[in-house]
């Protein structure tokens, strides 16, 4: 029999699909105030993996991705989706999103994002929401699975995300 140990706190992670950069600012500040202080953010990146926002955002998208300094426990992550989409409501107009708001957390070993959608490589952790992993490390990097999204498999992404790890891994000698 395996002995329970506890898990080691891991890093929170946000990513962003918007048009209006003056709402990502926004959304950013209120995040911080939410979660503590933001210790990475990456460029702004054209998002042009799917069309999949265009109805609801309209085109010329963009992507971005923080992390914040505070670690957290990884089973917080369906109350920050919780929180999260009840924030994507609010910046809303008309009825449709103006942000896309997809938290999650990295460790050393991978990178898990939070979903309302089940599906076959997803686990239920609670209150409607469900755990992926989407990214695991290996050779010195990150790398995708089957289910990967297309933008999270690119280079740029994967770079991010391991830089995300090197200070996720300093911080933890820390």
């Amino acid at each position: 029999m395996g002995k329970i140990k506890k898990y080691p706190p891991v890093k929170l992670i946000i990513g962003f699909i918007f048009k209006d950069a003056g709402l990502y600012g926004k959304t950013k500040k209120i995040l911080e105030k939410l979660f503590g202080e933001i210790d990475f953010e990456s460029e702004t990146l054209p998002f042009r993996h799917t069309d999949y926002y265009e109805k609801e955002f309209g085109r010329d998208l963009k992507r971005a991705f923080i992390a914040f300094r505070k670690p957290i426990h990884p089973e917080y992550l369906s109350e920050i989706k919780i929180v999260t989409n009840r924030l994507e409501e609010k910046l809303s107009s008309r009825g449709l999103r103006r942000i896309n708001i997809d938290p999650g957390y990295l460790d050393s070993a991978k990178l898990v994002l939070a979903s309302t959608k089940d599906y076959m490589h997803r686990i239920y952790l609670n209150k409607g929401i469900f755990a992926e992993i989407t990214l695991f490390y290996q050779d010195k990097t990150f790398k995708p699975w089957e289910w990967t999204y297309p933008d999270y498999r690119s280079r740029e992404y994967i770079m991010i995300f391991n830089k995300i790890r090197e200070l996720y891994t300093a911080q933890a000698k820390e």
